[in-house]
Parts: structure tokens; C-alpha cells; sequence
């Protein structure tokens, strides 16, 4: 099929939608019995500096010592992993106020930029900006982690993430444009190698696992790169099994950054769609069980004279699994919520700093700022419901836990998040 290329202009927006600001009103701390006003970021009476002091988080984790680049949470225990510019991971508990500390994983190198548990539970894989990968093994229940193995292949990984269905797979990608892909040994959590490829010749500055839903004898990956390029593979064997270059998307530069898988609700079943972002506005959508066909491609901002180029650099990308919706976001605070039926923008948000993070949760779709918020737009009609703040920076990553199935009436849903100046901060979803 001939990719689409469109720009989208204010004229096709069906909705455009700037935050209140109703969150932003001072409210009083509830973070535990102590106040802690250093941890949170507090100034001296006499500076002159102007601090917003809003608060409406339920409890935080403020042990690191700098910025928090990355969150992960264990797929069934109410534990939290946070990674640091500490140079260490922390581990806590998601489920007490305060949160309980349960230790500190150390030996890295340089920043922890990735902490993920692999999908069975059993093995935390996490990676630092030196190229270290550190495999901790889960002991006693998950109470403690000990650590199983390491390697240092490249250096500098980018991303890492574990398979979301494949036990103690995982896969990352590296500065040099290297892709890898292991298997942890079950018994004493060696590791094995699965692949590594070397297509990419700048970055690979994300991966996805695709066919997630075809069972253990298909281990898949798509990943993309700097230099225009997207690859996808077979795991198992090292085979290409597409690679598109400039030429397929009509000979234009798009340094890709993000990646983001479709939910089989909404392509018939076929779980090899995959949507892509470049830092300079491009949105491919790509077919890669039709050997990498190209069935979406357009430019989804015209930057005006005094932006800069990365403000148009799509940082973030989320499909909703409920709803015919993909929501894109950008370095310059637009968020673009398209109709998936139509690639038609239904609502664009405009927040006032850049996008970290996008995802659906249900009727709900949370976005992660610079500004240092979480807001929680309803899908649907676009109106903000609620906004998490409280942090004095920018807010990089975060996760959302659901109350688990015998909870009570009362449980709310979490936000739990990374937060650039060091502290992590659990909010309650109120709706």
C-alpha cells in the first residue's frame, strides 16, 4: 500500500484543549507523618525565589540522590524498582505509606536508565549508561535479589526491556546501532545469548517486541535508529526480516526515537502493527507481518519560525486498547489524540513544557510532563480529570497500579513516579 504523507494543520483538529489549572491551588502535604520539606524540595524563607508548593501525592520514596531516570514494577509482589543517576537501583514497596525500603542494587557504572522485571517475576534486569547490564535474581519471595550476572557488551545502551509473555527474555539496543537479545538460565541465571544484530548505523534508539500473542516459538523484534532505518528480527535466529530505509518513506531524513506497539483490538487480530516517531515530526505506521509495508506516514506539526527543530520531536507514543485512539507527544507539549479509523486528529492538549511519557489506562489517557505533573485526560472527550502534582521538576517516567482484584471498594488506582530531582511520589487516582 503507498503511504499516506500529510501535515496535520489546525483546520483538521477537532479539539483543541489547554489544561485548567484547578490543580495547581495550594494543598496541604500528605505525604506521611513527617513533612520532610528538604526531600521535596523546599527553599529558605528568605530566598526570593517563588516555590510552588502544591502537594497532592499520597506518599513518596526520596532515597536517591539524584535524578530517577527510570520506574518498574514487579509483575505480581507490590515492588517498585527505581534507577538513578545515583549510579544505583533502589528497591520499595508500592503498597504502604510510607514506602518500605528493601534494598539497594549497586555495581553500576554510570546512571541506571532502564529496570525491568522480567514478565514471570523471577530475574530484574537493569542497565546503565556505561553499557552494564546487571542480572539480580529473585530470593526468599522477591524479599531479596541477589545478583545472578552481568555483561558489558557495548558502550552505552539506550533501552532495554524484558518480553512482556516470554519468561526471562529481554532485549536492548545500544549507541552504536546494536541490537541484542537474551534469555536468562533459569537455574542460576546465566546468560545466554540469543542474537545480536548490526544493521543500525547511528543509534537504535528504541525496540518493541511484536507477535507477543504467538507463543513461546516466536520471539520477534522491531527496533529503529537514528539514521532512518527500521529493522525488524527473528530472536531466535538473527535473520532480518525486513529493514526499511529513506527510500521507502519517500526519501525523507526521520532520526527515529519512539516506538510503540498496536493492541489486537484494533488491527483484526494482527499483532505486528507498530507505529514510529522521529525527532523531527515524522509518524510512520507500519505493518510488519506485511513485510514492513508502510501504511501510514505523515508530518504532524508545521514548527513556526521561533520554535526549534526538536520541538516537534515525538517523544512519546500510546495505543488505546478500548478505543479506536493512538496519542502522540511531542517536545513542544502538544499531545495529538488520533481517530485510528481515520488518522484524523480528534483533540490535541497543549501543555505549557515537554511530553515525557503518554499512556491509555482504560477510558483514561496519563501524560508525564517536564513541568512536573501527571495529568489524566478522559480518552474520549479530551477534558483533563485530574493532575498529580508535587513534584519541583520534571516528572521522567512512571508507572499506573491497579488495585489488586480483592481489594475494597476504596482502592484507587496509582501513579507512582520518576521524578528529576531525585524523589519518586505515589498519587491516588481519584476517578
Amino acid at each position: 500500500m503507498e503511504p499516506q504523507e500529510e501535515f496535520i494543520t489546525t483546520e483538521e483538529v477537532e479539539q483543541e484543549i489547554v489544561p485548567t489549572v484547578e490543580a495547581e491551588q495550594d494543598a496541604p502535604m500528605d505525604i506521611g507523618e513527617e513533612s520532610d520539606d528538604d526531600a521535596m524540595g523546599n527553599e529558605d524563607e528568605e530566598d526570593n525565589l517563588e516555590v510552588d508548593m502544591s502537594n497532592n501525592s499520597h506518599t513518596y520514596f526520596d532515597k536517591h540522590t539524584d535524578s530517577v531516570f527510570s520506574i518498574g514494577h514487579h509483575p505480581s509482589l507490590p515492588l517498585v524498582c527505581t534507577g538513578g543517576g545515583d549510579n544505583v537501583t533502589h528497591l520499595w514497596t508500592s503498597h504502604s505509606q510510607p514506602p518500605k525500603f528493601a534494598g539497594t542494587l549497586t555495581g553500576y557504572g554510570e546512571s541506571v536508565i532502564s529496570c525491568s522485571f522480567t514478565c514471570e517475576g523471577s530475574f530484574l534486569i537493569t542497565a546503565d549508561m556505561s553499557g552494564k547490564v546487571l542480572v539480580h535474581m529473585s530470593q526468599k519471595g522477591g524479599a531479596q535479589w541477589t545478583l545472578a550476572s552481568q555483561m558489558q557488551e557495548v558502550e552505552e545502551i539506550v533501552w532495554l526491556k524484558a518480553h512482556p509473555t516470554i519468561a526471562r527474555t529481554f532485549a536492548f539496543g545500544a549507541t552504536d546501532g546494536s541490537v541484542w537479545c537474551y534469555q536468562v538460565n533459569e537455574q542460576d541465571g546465566s546468560l545466554e545469548q540469543l542474537m545480536s544484530g548490526f544493521v543500525h548505523q547511528e543509534d537504535c534508539s528504541m525496540g518493541e517486541f511484536i507477535n507477543i500473542d504467538k507463543g513461546e516459538n516466536t520471539l520477534e523484534l522491531v527496533t529503529c535508529s537514528l539514521d532512518s532505518t527500521i529493522v525488524a528480527w527473528n530472536c531466535f535466529t538473527g535473520q532480518q526480516l525486513f529493514k526499511i530505509t529513506q527510500a521507502e518513506i519517500k526519501g525523507l531524513n526521520a532520526p527515529w526515537i519512539s516506538l510503540s506497539l498496536a493492541p489486537t483490538t484494533l488491527t483484526k487480530g494482527n499483532s505486528g502493527v507498530v507505529a514510529c516517531g522521529s525527532n523531527n515530526g515524522l509518524l510512520a505506521v507500519i505493518n510488519c507481518n506485511s513485510n514492513g509495508a508502510v501504511l501510514q506516514l505523515s508530518t504532524v506539526i508545521e514548527l513556526k519560525p521561533e520554535q526549534d527543530e526538536l520541538d516537534a520531536s515525538i517523544e512519546s507514543i500510546s495505543w488505546s486498547s478500548k478505543f479506536s485512539l493512538m496519542a502522540i507527544g511531542l517536545v513542544c507539549g502538544e499531545i495529538l489524540l488520533y481517530d485510528t479509523s481515520s488518522w484524523r486528529v480528534r483533540h490535541k492538549f497543549i501543555l505549557d513544557d515537554s511530553v515525557t511519557k503518554l499512556m491509555f489506562d482504560n477510558d483514561d489517557l496519563f501524560v508525564s510532563s517536564i513541568n512536573g505533573k501527571v495529568y489524566q485526560f478522559n480518552a474520549r472527550t479530551g477534558q483533563e480529570k485530574f493532575a498529580c502534582v508535587g513534584h519541583g521538576m520534571g516528572v521522567l517516567d512512571f508507572i499506573v497500579l491497579h488495585p489488586a482484584a480483592d481489594a475494597g471498594a476504596e482502592e484507587k488506582r496509582k501513579i507512582i513516579t520518576a521524578g528529576d530531582e531525585g524523589v519518586s511520589l505515589v498519587f491516588e487516582v481519584p476517578n
